[in-house]
């Protein structure tokens, strides 16, 4: 559970991240709807609460994920919906000293002709250099671990002629920290950059009547993507049961569908 709430809170990337002095001041997911042939600007906001100097590198890649949870960075052009030609770093390099503030600043220029309607992305990598420092006690070298900061800039093309497509992959219950837990897989298969939410609607499989309306958070899913969105429902006892998913947008996009729910003791 522990490790799946760390997931969720990278993948939003709403809020600053910190680790060995260096956090992201506004925010790990930066969106722009662009035309032909502007230019548009951006800008990260870096600091070092640590007292010691900080070299932080920073660089480009594509990026995407599964539901199951694993997640891919790979060279600029390995994803054909990748807007990283367009971007331009005015640094790759920074040292920030203890207590530091800066901002690192880029440039989005879109082509004349980007080619489909619909998001195209790139993530802008943020990664603390640490220093190899000899070791005193033994022959060698001690070599600290650094985490990298992923900074999605996702660029909307002509937005209004397209939408997102979400499919249900699959749903399961299972029990998490003592709470059972429906883990609805779903998939973006359009072309557009959405935040969907996730209800679920369970119904005695008798008799019809209405047993609860439960709800996963709000997370952006990219095209051509799938992600598991968690819905609490341990307040269902144990039984059989008919459910209704409903995923919906931001802009009331709602896709359903109807399945049958087991819930289980164990």
């Amino acid at each position: 559970m522990i490790k799946r709430i760390f997931l969720l809170m990278f993948l939003m990337l709403q809020f600053s991240f910190l680790y060995a002095g260096i956090v992201i001041l506004n925010g790990l997911t930066h969106t722009y709807k662009v035309e032909n042939g502007k230019v548009y600007k951006g800008k990260i906001g870096i600091e070092n609460t640590g007292s010691t100097p900080q070299s932080v590198k920073l660089f480009l890649q594509d990026f995407t994920y599964k539901a199951d949870g694993s997640i891919n960075y790979t060279a600029i052009r390995t994803n054909n919906r990748t807007n990283g030609d367009w971007i331009k770093l005015n640094t790759n390099l920074i040292t920030l000293k203890g207590r530091e503030k800066t901002e690192v600043f880029y440039e989005i220029t879109v082509p004349n002709q980007p080619a489909d309607p619909g998001s195209y992305w790139s993530v802008i990598i943020v990664e603390p250099i640490e220093e190899i420092k000899p070791s005193n006690d033994k022959a060698g070298v001690n070599i600290t671990s650094v985490v990298r900061y992923a900074i999605q800039v996702i660029t909307d093309y002509e937005a209004e002629k397209t939408k997102p497509d979400l499919k249900f992959e699959s749903i399961k219950v299972e029990k998490e920290d003592g709470k059972q837990t429906a883990k609805i897989a779903i998939a973006n298969n359009g072309d557009l950059y959405c935040k969907p939410t996730v209800a679920i609607e369970i119904y005695n499989r008798k008799t019809g009547e209405r047993l609860g309306n439960y709800s996963s958070i709000a997370m952006g899913l990219l095209p051509q993507t799938s992600k598991s969105f968690y819905i609490d429902i341990s307040k269902i006892p144990a039984d059989h049961y008919k459910a209704v998913l409903i995923a919906t947008d931001e802009e009331e996009n709602a896709f359903a569908l109807n399945v049958e729910l087991e819930v289980k003791n164990d």
